[in-house]
C-alpha cells in the first residue's frame, strides 16, 4: 500500500504450535470474589452476579475513555518519528529507527516519560492567540467604562459644587429673614401696649358718648315734663299756649338730638373708612321721604312690666329637666320655635315650607300656614299674639293673620336668604336679619322699609328687640354682636371676643346680659353696661344653633349639634345636658313660667323636657 495508509514490518516471524522458546506460563488463579456459596450455586444467580460485575467495571473506566475522547488524542513520540520520516521519504532512516528504537525498548533503556505524547505546541499557542484577543478586548472595555466613569464623577462634582454654593446663599438668606422677622416681632411688639391703650380709650369714650347722649334725651324728657306740669297748673289760655310751646320745643328738641347722634355715627364711620349710609339712595328704603302711614317709634323710657311679676321669684326647676313629650312636627328640619305671649301655644316652622300652630298641653295641631317658596328659618309671635311673622331662603318676610288665616303682608327688600325676625314690643315693627350681611327695619302700617342697618361684613345669622326698648341686637358670622338704635338704624355698640361665626345672641329679662353662641359650641356671657364678656363656656366642638335664657335668668339653654340641649345653670356653674333629638338640636326656648323647655331639631320632632 502507498502513502500514509501503508503496511511496515520490521521483521517476519513464524509461530508453531510445539515452539519452545524457554518462556515460563502462570497459571491463573480463578477469582474469589467471583465464587458463590453453595447453597446459592445456581444458573440465574450467578448470570446476575457477573452483570454487577461488569456494570462496576465500566463505571469505573468510563470517566478515563470520556476523558480521553472529549479532546483530540496527541500522538507519541515514536509515531510522530516515523509519521515525519515518512512524510519526508527517508525509508532507511525510518528502518534502522525502527530497529534501534524496539532493540532499546526490549532492553528497558527507554524511560517512560521519554516516550509519552508529544505537546501539541500549536493547539497551545492558539489557544493562547484567542486568549490574548480576548484580554485586549476586555482592557478596552475597561478603558471605555473607565472613561464614561470619569465624565460621571466630573459631571457630579460640578453639581456638587452648585447645590454646595446653593446651599450657602440659601442659609445666608434665611439667616437674614430670620433677623428681619425678629427685628419685625421687636417692633410690633412695641406698638402693642399704644395700641391697646388706644382702643381702651376709644371704648371709654364711645361708652362716654353714649351715656351722655342718653342721659341728655333723659334729661330734656323730664324737664319738659316737670316744665308743661308746672304750666298745667296755670288757668286759662296761658297755660294751653304754653304747652303747645313746650310740646314744639321738646319736638324739636329730639329731632335735634336724634340729628346729632346720626352725624356722630357717620362721622365715627367715616374716620374708620366706612362711608355712611344714605337713606335717600337705598331704592328698598324710603325714609327720606316720610310716609303719611309710618309708625312713630316710642319713647325708651318705658319699664319692661314682666320685671316686676319675676322680682323676688326664683327658677322652679331645682332638679334638672326630663323629657315629658314628643311630637312628630314635621317631616324636615324644625328651623324655629316661638310661644305664643300668653297661651300655651307653639308655632313651630320647618324646612318642609311650612309653619305649624300646636297646643303644648295636648300636642294636637290648631293650624298649618304655607305660601313660602322656600325653607322657612325663622318665626316670631306679634305681641298681641294676634299675628305671626316669618322669614325663609325665598328672601321675603310674611305677616300672617290668625282671624284671616291667611298672609296680610309679603315684605320684599333682601338679596339673598332671611335667617330671623323679631317684634318691637309696640307691634309696629319687625326686624329682619339676612344672608346679605344686612338688617333692616319694616314699618308695618306704611309696608315698608324704615332703616336698613349696615356694619356687619359677613352673614346676619339672628335679630332680636330688647323688650320695651328700641335696641336691636344682632350676631353674625363676621364673629361680632351689635347693638342698634332702631330709631335711626346706626350701630350703638360692637361686641369683640368670639373666634368663630356667631349663630345666635339673646337677652335676658332685664337687658342687661347677653348670651351668644358660635360655631363651635363657645357659650358666651356679655355685661351689656362694660361692653364685655364675664363668662366664657366651651361646649362645643359641635356648633351651638340657638341660646335662650329662661324668664328669671339663672338657666341658659344652648341647642347644639350633637343632637342634645346643653342646660347652664348661672347659680352654680354646672352645664348639663339632655339627651333625645335623634339629629342635630335646631332651637330650643323656655316657657313664659319658666317651668319647661322645648327644644326642635333636624329629626322633624318637637320635645317638651319639664
Amino acid at each position: 500500500m502507498e502513502g500514509d495508509m501503508a503496511s511496515y514490518y520490521l521483521e517476519q516471524v513464524s509461530i508453531t504450535e510445539g515452539s519452545d522458546d524457554g518462556y515460563q506460563y502462570e497459571e491463573v488463579p480463578a477469582d474469589d470474589d467471583f465464587s458463590l456459596p453453595e447453597e446459592d450455586e445456581d444458573l440465574f444467580r450467578a448470570v446476575r452476579t457477573a452483570q454487577e460485575q461488569a456494570e462496576d467495571i465500566q463505571l469505573a473506566t468510563s470517566p478515563l475513555i470520556a476523558t480521553r475522547s472529549d479532546s483530540q488524542r496527541p500522538e507519541v513520540v515514536d509515531d510522530f518519528l516515523r509519521n515525519f520520516l515518512i512524510k519526508m521519504g527517508m525509508m532507511k532512516t525510518l528502518e534502522c529507527f525502527q530497529t534501534e528504537w524496539y532493540e532499546m525498548k526490549q532492553k528497558g533503556l527507554l524511560k517512560p516519560e521519554a516516550i509519552g505524547f508529544v505537546p501539541d505546541v500549536y493547539i497551545h499557542n492558539q489557544l493562547l492567540d484567542t486568549e490574548i484577543k480576548n484580554l485586549k478586548k476586555e482592557v478596552e472595555t475597561y478603558k471605555t467604562v473607565a472613561s464614561k466613569a470619569k465624565e460621571s464623577i466630573l459631571k457630579l462634582q460640578k453639581e456638587r459644587n452648585f447645590h454646595r454654593m446653593h446651599h450657602k446663599r440659601v442659609a445666608q438668606e434665611k439667616n437674614k429673614l430670620i433677623t428681619d422677622i425678629k427685628r419685625l416681632k421687636e417692633h410690633y411688639a412695641s406698638y402693642e401696649p399704644l395700641l391697646r391703650q388706644l382702643h381702651e380709650k376709644y371704648q371709654t369714650v364711645l361708652r362716654q358718648k353714649m351715656l351722655t347722649s342718653l342721659e341728655r334725651d333723659r334729661a330734656v324728657g323730664e324737664v319738659t315734663g316737670l316744665q308743661a306740669t308746672l304750666r298745667n297748673l296755670e288757668s286759662g289760655h296761658k297755660a294751653e299756649v304754653a304747652v303747645n310751646k313746650e310740646e314744639n320745643k321738646q319736638k324739636k328738641g329730639n329731632d335735634t338730638t336724634q340729628k346729632a347722634i346720626q352725624e356722630a355715627r357717620e362721622k365715627e364711620l367715616l374716620q374708620e373708612g366706612v362711608a355712611p349710609y344714605n337713606p335717600e339712595k337705598d331704592p328698598n328704603n324710603q325714609t327720606g321721604k316720610r310716609h303719611p302711614k309710618d309708625s312713630d317709634f316710642p319713647s325708651d323710657t318705658r319699664v319692661n312690666p314682666l320685671l316686676a311679676q319675676l322680682q323676688g321669684k326664683s327658677s322652679l326647676k331645682k332638679n334638672g329637666f326630663s323629657l315629658s313629650n314628643t311630637i312628630k312636627a314635621h317631616e324636615l328640619a324644625v328651623s324655629c320655635l316661638a310661644l305664643h305671649p300668653r297661651k300655651d301655644i307653639l308655632v313651630t316652622a320647618s324646612d318642609d315650607r311650612l309653619w305649624k300652630m300646636w297646643s303644648i298641653s295636648n300636642g294636637e295641631i290648631i293650624m298649618t300656614g304655607e305660601g313660602h317658596t322656600d325653607w322657612l328659618s325663622g318665626c316670631a309671635f306679634h305681641p298681641s299674639g294676634t299675628k305671626l311673622a316669618t322669614t325663609s331662603g325665598d328672601t321675603t318676610v310674611r305677616i300672617w293673620d290668625f282671624a284671616q288665616s291667611e298672609c296680610i303682608l309679603t315684605l320684599e327688600g333682601h338679596t339673598h336668604a332671611i335667617w330671623g325676625c323679631s317684634w318691637h314690643s309696640c307691634g309696629d315693627f319687625v326686624a329682619s336679619c339676612s344672608l346679605d350681611n344686612n338688617s333692616k327695619i319694616w314699618d308695618i302700617n306704611s309696608e315698608r322699609c324704615r332703616y336698613t342697618m349696615r356694619g356687619h361684613v359677613d352673614s346676619v345669622n339672628s335679630i332680636e328687640f330688647l323688650p320695651y326698648s328700641n335696641i336691636v341686637l344682632t350676631s353674625s358670622a363676621d364673629k361680632t354682636l351689635s347693638l342698634w338704635d332702631a330709631r335711626i338704624g346706626v350701630c350703638a355698640q360692637t361686641f369683640y371676643g368670639h373666634l368663630h361665626s356667631c349663630n345666635h345672641a339673646s337677652f335676658n329679662m332685664k337687658g342687661d346680659t347677653i348670651a351668644s353662641c358660635d360655631s363651635y359650641g363657645v357659650l358666651k356671657l356679655w355685661d351689656v353696661r362694660k361692653v364685655a364678656a364675664v363668662l366664657s363656656v366651651d361646649a362645643g366642638p359641635h356648633p351651638g344653633n340657638h341660646v335662650a335664657f329662661d324668664p328669671y335668668g339663672q338657666l341658659v339653654s344652648l341647642a347644639s349639634n350633637d343632637g342634645s340641649v346643653k342646660i347652664l345653670s348661672l347659680t352654680s356653674g354646672q352645664l348639663s345636658s339632655l339627651e333625645g333629638h335623634e339629629e342635630d338640636a335646631q332651637c330650643a326656648l323656655f316657657n313664659h313660667k319658666g317651668d319647661y323647655l322645648i327644644s326642635g331639631g333636624s329629626d322633624g320632632a318637637v320635645k317638651l323636657w319639664s
